[in-house]
Protein backbone atom coordinates (compact mmCIF):
# COMPACT_ATOMS: atom_id res chain seq x y z
CA UNK A 1 0.00 0.00 0.00
CA UNK A 2 1.48 3.64 -0.98
CA UNK A 3 0.91 5.29 1.92
CA UNK A 4 3.81 8.17 2.24
CA UNK A 5 4.86 9.71 5.66
CA UNK A 6 4.84 12.98 5.21
CA UNK A 7 1.09 13.24 4.64
CA UNK A 8 -0.22 9.54 6.00
CA UNK A 9 1.44 9.07 8.95
CA UNK A 10 -1.29 10.10 11.05
CA UNK A 11 -3.56 7.52 8.70
CA UNK A 12 -1.26 4.74 9.34
CA UNK A 13 -1.92 4.77 13.31
CA UNK A 14 -5.39 4.97 12.89
CA UNK A 15 -5.11 2.25 10.23
CA UNK A 16 -3.66 0.08 13.07
CA UNK A 17 -5.51 1.00 15.77
CA UNK A 18 -9.06 0.56 13.68
CA UNK A 19 -7.82 -2.62 12.47
CA UNK A 20 -7.56 -3.85 16.21
CA UNK A 21 -11.57 -4.40 16.40
CA UNK A 22 -13.55 -6.61 14.52
CA UNK A 23 -16.25 -5.72 12.39
CA UNK A 24 -19.97 -5.91 14.25
CA UNK A 25 -21.86 -7.93 11.58
CA UNK A 26 -26.04 -7.60 11.36
CA UNK A 27 -28.74 -9.02 10.30
CA UNK A 28 -31.26 -8.61 7.92
CA UNK A 29 -33.71 -8.46 10.94
CA UNK A 30 -31.32 -5.78 12.86
CA UNK A 31 -31.55 -3.91 9.19
CA UNK A 32 -35.02 -4.65 9.28
CA UNK A 33 -35.90 -3.52 12.97
CA UNK A 34 -33.67 -0.40 12.86
CA UNK A 35 -35.11 0.51 9.36
CA UNK A 36 -38.55 0.83 10.82
CA UNK A 37 -37.91 3.55 13.70
CA UNK A 38 -35.22 4.52 11.45
CA UNK A 39 -33.14 7.30 13.87
CA UNK A 40 -30.30 9.24 11.93
CA UNK A 41 -28.13 10.17 14.76
CA UNK A 42 -27.72 6.59 15.82
CA UNK A 43 -26.94 5.60 12.44
CA UNK A 44 -24.47 8.28 12.12
CA UNK A 45 -23.02 7.12 15.33
CA UNK A 46 -22.82 3.62 14.67
CA UNK A 47 -21.05 4.25 11.01
CA UNK A 48 -18.80 6.98 12.26
CA UNK A 49 -17.26 3.86 14.14
CA UNK A 50 -18.34 1.13 11.91
CA UNK A 51 -17.14 2.12 8.88
CA UNK A 52 -13.43 2.93 9.96
CA UNK A 53 -13.12 -0.60 11.10
CA UNK A 54 -14.14 -2.32 7.81
CA UNK A 55 -12.14 -0.53 5.53
CA UNK A 56 -9.48 -0.73 8.14
CA UNK A 57 -9.67 -4.74 8.21
CA UNK A 58 -9.52 -4.68 4.61
CA UNK A 59 -6.85 -2.25 3.81
CA UNK A 60 -4.12 -4.11 6.00
CA UNK A 61 -5.06 -7.27 3.65
CA UNK A 62 -3.80 -5.08 1.07
CA UNK A 63 -0.78 -4.21 1.99
CA UNK A 64 -0.11 -8.09 2.19
CA UNK A 65 -0.37 -8.62 -1.41
CA UNK A 66 2.24 -10.23 -3.40
CA UNK A 67 4.46 -7.22 -4.22
CA UNK A 68 3.91 -8.20 -7.97
CA UNK A 69 0.47 -7.59 -7.37
CA UNK A 70 0.30 -4.60 -4.97
CA UNK A 71 3.00 -2.78 -7.52
CA UNK A 72 0.32 -2.65 -10.45
CA UNK A 73 -0.83 0.52 -11.67
CA UNK A 74 -4.46 -0.49 -10.74
CA UNK A 75 -4.37 -1.83 -7.21
CA UNK A 76 -2.29 1.37 -6.29
CA UNK A 77 -5.42 3.09 -7.90
CA UNK A 78 -7.42 1.19 -5.35
CA UNK A 79 -5.00 1.38 -2.50
CA UNK A 80 -5.43 5.09 -3.10
CA UNK A 81 -9.45 4.70 -3.14
CA UNK A 82 -9.38 3.13 0.57
CA UNK A 83 -6.79 5.56 1.89
CA UNK A 84 -8.95 8.54 0.89
CA UNK A 85 -11.84 7.13 2.30
CA UNK A 86 -10.45 5.63 5.14
CA UNK A 87 -9.74 9.67 5.83
CA UNK A 88 -13.02 11.09 4.73
CA UNK A 89 -14.81 8.98 6.99
CA UNK A 90 -12.24 9.78 10.33
CA UNK A 91 -13.26 12.98 9.92
CA UNK A 92 -16.52 12.68 11.96
CA UNK A 93 -14.80 10.90 14.95
CA UNK A 94 -15.46 13.20 17.29
CA UNK A 95 -18.10 15.38 15.31
CA UNK A 96 -21.69 15.57 17.18
CA UNK A 97 -24.58 14.43 15.34
CA UNK A 98 -25.61 17.74 14.53
CA UNK A 99 -27.99 18.90 11.69
CA UNK A 100 -24.91 20.20 9.59
CA UNK A 101 -22.96 17.02 10.16
CA UNK A 102 -25.53 14.73 9.85
CA UNK A 103 -26.34 16.32 6.14
CA UNK A 104 -22.31 16.49 5.32
CA UNK A 105 -22.17 12.74 6.07
CA UNK A 106 -24.63 11.08 3.69
CA UNK A 107 -22.65 13.32 1.40
CA UNK A 108 -19.40 12.33 2.05
CA UNK A 109 -20.93 8.51 1.81
CA UNK A 110 -22.54 9.20 -1.40
CA UNK A 111 -18.92 10.31 -2.52
CA UNK A 112 -17.20 7.05 -1.03
CA UNK A 113 -19.77 4.69 -3.04
CA UNK A 114 -19.22 6.96 -6.17
CA UNK A 115 -15.30 6.32 -5.57
CA UNK A 116 -15.39 2.41 -5.12
CA UNK A 117 -17.83 1.94 -8.42
CA UNK A 118 -14.87 0.53 -10.09
CA UNK A 119 -13.41 -1.72 -7.79
CA UNK A 120 -14.07 -4.83 -8.88
CA UNK A 121 -13.02 -4.28 -12.28
CA UNK A 122 -10.15 -2.41 -11.38
CA UNK A 123 -8.68 -5.09 -9.15
CA UNK A 124 -9.30 -7.52 -12.28
CA UNK A 125 -6.96 -5.27 -14.35
CA UNK A 126 -4.89 -5.18 -11.57
CA UNK A 127 -4.45 -9.24 -12.13
CA UNK A 128 -4.08 -9.01 -15.36
CA UNK A 129 -1.38 -6.29 -15.34
CA UNK A 130 0.45 -8.37 -12.97
CA UNK A 131 0.12 -11.87 -15.34
CA UNK A 132 1.44 -9.32 -18.02
CA UNK A 133 4.67 -8.37 -16.00
CA UNK A 134 5.44 -11.99 -14.91
CA UNK A 135 8.10 -14.07 -17.70
CA UNK A 136 6.52 -16.99 -16.10
CA UNK A 137 2.84 -18.73 -14.82
CA UNK A 138 1.09 -17.47 -11.74
CA UNK A 139 2.57 -20.35 -9.26
CA UNK A 140 -0.27 -22.11 -7.25
CA UNK A 141 0.23 -20.42 -3.76
CA UNK A 142 0.60 -16.98 -5.52
CA UNK A 143 -2.97 -17.89 -7.48
CA UNK A 144 -4.78 -19.26 -3.84
CA UNK A 145 -3.10 -16.12 -2.07
CA UNK A 146 -4.89 -13.98 -4.67
CA UNK A 147 -8.42 -15.97 -4.68
CA UNK A 148 -8.59 -15.58 -1.13
CA UNK A 149 -7.67 -12.02 -1.08
CA UNK A 150 -10.38 -11.06 -3.45
CA UNK A 151 -12.87 -12.99 -2.02
CA UNK A 152 -12.26 -11.06 1.06
CA UNK A 153 -12.23 -7.78 -0.69
CA UNK A 154 -15.16 -7.99 -2.57
CA UNK A 155 -17.41 -9.35 0.94
CA UNK A 156 -16.27 -6.50 2.45
CA UNK A 157 -17.00 -4.45 -0.78
CA UNK A 158 -20.42 -5.68 -0.48
CA UNK A 159 -20.70 -4.89 3.30
CA UNK A 160 -19.95 -1.91 3.18
CA UNK A 161 -22.08 -0.85 -0.01
CA UNK A 162 -24.45 -2.19 1.92
CA UNK A 163 -24.13 0.14 5.20
CA UNK A 164 -23.78 3.30 2.91
CA UNK A 165 -26.88 2.31 0.65
CA UNK A 166 -29.05 1.73 3.88
CA UNK A 167 -27.84 4.93 5.26
CA UNK A 168 -28.32 7.35 2.68
CA UNK A 169 -31.63 5.84 1.25
CA UNK A 170 -33.06 5.82 4.34
CA UNK A 171 -31.79 9.47 5.76
CA UNK A 172 -30.68 10.80 1.96
CA UNK A 173 -32.46 13.67 -0.39
CA UNK A 174 -35.54 11.20 -0.93
CA UNK A 175 -36.24 9.47 2.40
CA UNK A 176 -39.82 8.99 1.55
CA UNK A 177 -40.12 7.94 -1.82
CA UNK A 178 -39.08 4.21 -1.20
CA UNK A 179 -42.88 1.99 -1.30
CA UNK A 180 -42.78 -0.75 1.09
CA UNK A 181 -38.81 -1.05 0.51
CA UNK A 182 -36.71 -0.22 4.04
CA UNK A 183 -33.91 1.06 2.49
CA UNK A 184 -32.42 -1.64 -0.20
CA UNK A 185 -34.21 -4.15 2.24
CA UNK A 186 -38.11 -5.52 0.62
CA UNK A 187 -39.94 -7.23 3.38
CA UNK A 188 -41.94 -9.01 1.53
CA UNK A 189 -39.80 -9.89 -1.97
CA UNK A 190 -41.48 -11.57 -4.17
CA UNK A 191 -38.81 -14.79 -5.45
CA UNK A 192 -40.89 -15.49 -8.60
CA UNK A 193 -41.01 -11.83 -9.36
CA UNK A 194 -37.16 -11.12 -8.82
CA UNK A 195 -36.89 -14.69 -11.31
CA UNK A 196 -38.92 -13.30 -13.96
CA UNK A 197 -37.06 -9.84 -13.95
CA UNK A 198 -33.12 -11.78 -13.73
CA UNK A 199 -34.67 -13.47 -16.84
CA UNK A 200 -36.44 -11.02 -19.23
CA UNK A 201 -33.05 -8.89 -18.98
CA UNK A 202 -30.75 -11.76 -19.68
CA UNK A 203 -33.40 -13.09 -22.46
CA UNK A 204 -32.94 -9.61 -23.81
CA UNK A 205 -28.43 -9.77 -24.06
CA UNK A 206 -29.19 -13.27 -25.47
CA UNK A 207 -31.34 -12.29 -28.51
CA UNK A 208 -29.24 -9.66 -29.39
CA UNK A 209 -26.27 -11.92 -29.49
CA UNK A 210 -27.52 -15.55 -30.56
CA UNK A 211 -31.49 -14.00 -32.07
CA UNK A 212 -32.96 -16.61 -30.39
CA UNK A 213 -33.38 -17.42 -26.76
CA UNK A 214 -34.72 -20.22 -24.29
CA UNK A 215 -37.76 -19.39 -22.72
CA UNK A 216 -38.33 -19.87 -18.80
CA UNK A 217 -40.97 -22.25 -16.76
CA UNK A 218 -40.56 -21.58 -12.85
CA UNK A 219 -42.63 -23.52 -10.14
CA UNK A 220 -43.00 -23.14 -6.76
CA UNK A 221 -43.26 -25.44 -3.13
CA UNK A 222 -44.30 -24.24 -0.52
CA UNK A 223 -45.06 -26.68 2.78
CA UNK A 224 -44.30 -24.07 5.05
CA UNK A 225 -46.73 -21.40 4.50
CA UNK A 226 -50.04 -21.71 2.53
CA UNK A 227 -49.34 -23.35 -0.82
CA UNK A 228 -51.49 -21.17 -2.86
CA UNK A 229 -48.94 -18.28 -1.22
CA UNK A 230 -46.29 -16.62 -3.50
CA UNK A 231 -43.08 -17.18 -1.80
CA UNK A 232 -42.19 -14.44 -0.13
CA UNK A 233 -38.83 -13.18 2.15
CA UNK A 234 -37.04 -10.29 3.26
CA UNK A 235 -33.82 -9.96 1.66
CA UNK A 236 -32.28 -7.26 -0.60
CA UNK A 237 -33.85 -7.38 -4.71
CA UNK A 238 -30.57 -6.52 -5.84
CA UNK A 239 -28.15 -9.21 -4.67
CA UNK A 240 -30.71 -11.70 -5.52
CA UNK A 241 -30.96 -10.31 -9.26
CA UNK A 242 -27.04 -10.33 -9.45
CA UNK A 243 -27.04 -13.94 -8.58
CA UNK A 244 -29.77 -14.97 -11.10
CA UNK A 245 -29.28 -12.22 -13.86
CA UNK A 246 -25.37 -13.97 -13.95
CA UNK A 247 -26.90 -17.85 -13.59
CA UNK A 248 -29.29 -17.03 -16.69
CA UNK A 249 -26.58 -15.68 -18.86
CA UNK A 250 -24.58 -18.99 -18.45
CA UNK A 251 -27.76 -21.43 -18.90
CA UNK A 252 -28.89 -19.41 -21.85
CA UNK A 253 -25.49 -19.26 -23.41
CA UNK A 254 -24.76 -23.14 -22.44
CA UNK A 255 -28.34 -23.78 -23.75
CA UNK A 256 -27.84 -21.95 -27.22
CA UNK A 257 -24.39 -23.32 -28.24
CA UNK A 258 -25.33 -26.44 -27.31
CA UNK A 259 -28.47 -26.64 -29.36
CA UNK A 260 -27.11 -24.45 -32.21
CA UNK A 261 -28.57 -26.12 -34.86
CA UNK A 262 -32.14 -25.81 -33.22
CA UNK A 263 -34.63 -23.12 -33.52
CA UNK A 264 -36.19 -21.04 -30.34
CA UNK A 265 -39.11 -23.90 -30.78
CA UNK A 266 -36.98 -26.40 -29.99
CA UNK A 267 -34.27 -25.18 -27.41
CA UNK A 268 -35.09 -26.39 -24.60
CA UNK A 269 -36.64 -24.59 -21.46
CA UNK A 270 -34.97 -23.11 -18.90
CA UNK A 271 -36.57 -24.26 -15.10
CA UNK A 272 -36.48 -22.66 -12.34
CA UNK A 273 -37.95 -24.45 -8.89
CA UNK A 274 -38.44 -22.20 -6.05
CA UNK A 275 -39.14 -24.01 -3.09
CA UNK A 276 -38.96 -22.90 0.43
CA UNK A 277 -38.39 -24.89 3.59
CA UNK A 278 -38.06 -24.29 7.51
CA UNK A 279 -34.29 -22.88 7.47
CA UNK A 280 -33.54 -22.54 3.85
CA UNK A 281 -35.16 -20.93 0.58
CA UNK A 282 -34.16 -22.98 -2.55
CA UNK A 283 -33.85 -21.21 -5.73
CA UNK A 284 -32.61 -24.30 -8.48
CA UNK A 285 -32.25 -22.82 -12.08
CA UNK A 286 -31.56 -26.24 -14.28
CA UNK A 287 -30.83 -25.75 -18.20
CA UNK A 288 -29.64 -28.46 -20.48
CA UNK A 289 -26.91 -26.76 -21.94
CA UNK A 290 -24.42 -29.63 -21.92
CA UNK A 291 -23.26 -29.48 -18.72
CA UNK A 292 -19.75 -29.19 -17.42
CA UNK A 293 -16.83 -31.17 -16.87
CA UNK A 294 -15.42 -31.77 -13.76
CA UNK A 295 -12.17 -30.67 -14.69
CA UNK A 296 -13.67 -27.23 -15.27
CA UNK A 297 -16.35 -27.23 -12.82
CA UNK A 298 -13.01 -26.83 -10.18
CA UNK A 299 -12.17 -23.55 -11.75
CA UNK A 300 -15.91 -21.87 -12.09
CA UNK A 301 -14.89 -20.00 -8.79
CA UNK A 302 -11.84 -19.04 -9.33
CA UNK A 303 -10.89 -14.91 -10.06
CA UNK A 304 -7.88 -16.38 -12.11
CA UNK A 305 -10.18 -18.49 -15.02
CA UNK A 306 -12.35 -17.25 -17.48
CA UNK A 307 -13.87 -19.10 -21.01
CA UNK A 308 -14.13 -16.06 -22.65
CA UNK A 309 -11.82 -13.65 -23.74
CA UNK A 310 -10.18 -10.94 -21.74
CA UNK A 311 -11.56 -7.17 -22.42
CA UNK A 312 -9.56 -4.82 -23.87
CA UNK A 313 -8.57 -2.20 -21.49
CA UNK A 314 -10.67 0.71 -23.19
CA UNK A 315 -13.59 -1.31 -22.20
CA UNK A 316 -12.87 -1.30 -18.51
CA UNK A 317 -15.84 0.68 -18.12
CA UNK A 318 -18.16 -0.21 -21.28
CA UNK A 319 -18.38 -3.62 -20.53
CA UNK A 320 -18.30 -4.58 -16.44
CA UNK A 321 -16.78 -7.61 -16.06
CA UNK A 322 -17.08 -9.00 -19.74
CA UNK A 323 -14.06 -11.41 -20.09
CA UNK A 324 -12.42 -11.29 -16.19
CA UNK A 325 -14.53 -14.64 -15.19
CA UNK A 326 -16.09 -12.94 -11.76
CA UNK A 327 -19.42 -13.32 -12.03
CA UNK A 328 -20.06 -16.83 -10.74
CA UNK A 329 -17.38 -16.24 -8.05
CA UNK A 330 -18.70 -12.63 -7.21
CA UNK A 331 -22.16 -14.33 -7.01
CA UNK A 332 -21.89 -16.45 -4.74
CA UNK A 333 -20.17 -13.95 -2.13
CA UNK A 334 -23.90 -12.41 -2.69
CA UNK A 335 -24.96 -15.33 -1.20
CA UNK A 336 -22.67 -16.13 1.39
CA UNK A 337 -22.83 -12.46 2.44
CA UNK A 338 -25.99 -13.12 4.87
CA UNK A 339 -25.11 -17.22 5.07
CA UNK A 340 -26.67 -18.47 1.86
CA UNK A 341 -24.39 -20.10 -0.94
CA UNK A 342 -24.31 -21.24 -4.28
CA UNK A 343 -23.74 -24.25 -5.50
CA UNK A 344 -23.49 -26.16 -9.31
CA UNK A 345 -24.23 -29.39 -10.14
CA UNK A 346 -23.24 -30.43 -14.05
CA UNK A 347 -23.80 -33.53 -15.80
CA UNK A 348 -21.38 -33.76 -18.48
CA UNK A 349 -23.29 -33.81 -22.02
CA UNK A 350 -26.61 -32.99 -20.22
CA UNK A 351 -27.21 -29.86 -18.29
CA UNK A 352 -26.44 -27.93 -15.42
CA UNK A 353 -28.38 -27.36 -11.67
CA UNK A 354 -27.13 -23.64 -9.85
CA UNK A 355 -28.60 -23.92 -6.81
CA UNK A 356 -28.95 -21.19 -4.65
CA UNK A 357 -29.47 -20.89 -1.15
CA UNK A 358 -31.20 -18.04 0.95
CA UNK A 359 -31.41 -17.77 5.13
CA UNK A 360 -35.25 -18.47 5.40
CA UNK A 361 -35.18 -16.97 8.76
CA UNK A 362 -34.45 -13.33 9.01
CA UNK A 363 -32.41 -13.19 12.02
CA UNK A 364 -30.43 -16.09 11.46
CA UNK A 365 -29.41 -14.02 8.23
CA UNK A 366 -25.75 -12.32 10.04
CA UNK A 367 -23.77 -10.51 7.22
CA UNK A 368 -20.27 -12.80 6.75
CA UNK A 369 -17.32 -10.09 7.17
CA UNK A 370 -13.66 -11.10 6.72
CA UNK A 371 -11.84 -10.36 10.39
CA UNK A 372 -7.81 -9.52 9.67
CA UNK A 373 -5.72 -11.16 12.32
CA UNK A 374 -2.75 -13.20 12.57
CA UNK A 375 -4.79 -16.41 10.92
CA UNK A 376 -5.65 -14.44 7.68
CA UNK A 377 -2.40 -12.84 7.79
CA UNK A 378 -1.39 -16.43 7.02
CA UNK A 379 -2.63 -17.06 3.72
CA UNK A 380 -0.29 -14.23 2.04
CA UNK A 381 2.97 -16.28 3.19
CA UNK A 382 4.43 -17.91 0.35
CA UNK A 383 4.18 -21.85 1.11
CA UNK A 384 5.09 -24.67 -1.16
CA UNK A 385 2.09 -26.37 -1.47
CA UNK A 386 2.54 -30.09 -0.18
CA UNK A 387 0.44 -33.21 -1.87
CA UNK A 388 -0.77 -35.45 1.28
CA UNK A 389 -2.75 -37.82 -1.55
CA UNK A 390 -1.55 -39.24 -4.93
CA UNK A 391 -1.54 -37.07 -8.27
CA UNK A 392 -2.41 -33.80 -5.95
CA UNK A 393 0.66 -31.92 -6.93
CA UNK A 394 2.04 -31.74 -10.31
CA UNK A 395 6.19 -32.13 -9.88
CA UNK A 396 8.27 -29.74 -11.21
CA UNK A 397 11.05 -30.41 -13.87
CA UNK A 398 13.16 -30.27 -10.55
CA UNK A 399 11.34 -33.05 -8.83
CA UNK A 400 11.18 -35.16 -12.07
CA UNK A 401 15.11 -34.79 -12.02
CA UNK A 402 15.57 -35.71 -8.25
CA UNK A 403 13.21 -38.73 -8.79
CA UNK A 404 14.63 -39.80 -11.77
CA UNK A 405 18.26 -39.77 -9.76
CA UNK A 406 16.94 -41.64 -7.19
CA UNK A 407 15.41 -43.85 -8.67
CA UNK A 408 18.35 -44.59 -11.20
CA UNK A 409 20.38 -45.06 -7.30
CA UNK A 410 17.92 -47.73 -6.55
CA UNK A 411 18.28 -49.69 -10.08
CA UNK A 412 21.90 -49.70 -9.47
Amino acid sequence: MRIFPARFSNITKMLDFYSQFNPSPLSIKQFIDFGQNACEKKSFVFLKKELPVRLANIMKEIALLPDDLLHTRSVGHVSSWYVKSFEEVLQFEKADPTHENLQLFVNVLEHIRNRHSDVVQTMAQGVIEMKETQSDAVDSSMEASIQYFLDRLYMSRISIRMLINQHTLLFGQFPNDQGRHIGCLDPACQITNVVTDAYENARFLCDQYYLTSPRLEIQEHNKVDNEKQPIRTVYVPSHLYHMLFELFKNAMRAVVEHHDQDTSDKLPPIKVLVVRGKEDICVKVSDQGGGIPRSQSDQLFKYMYSTAPQPSKSDLHTVPLAGYGYGLPISRLYARYFHGDIVLLSCEGYGTDAIIYLKAISDEANELLPIFNKTSSKFYRATIPTGDWSNQVKNTKKKQSATEQSAAQVSS
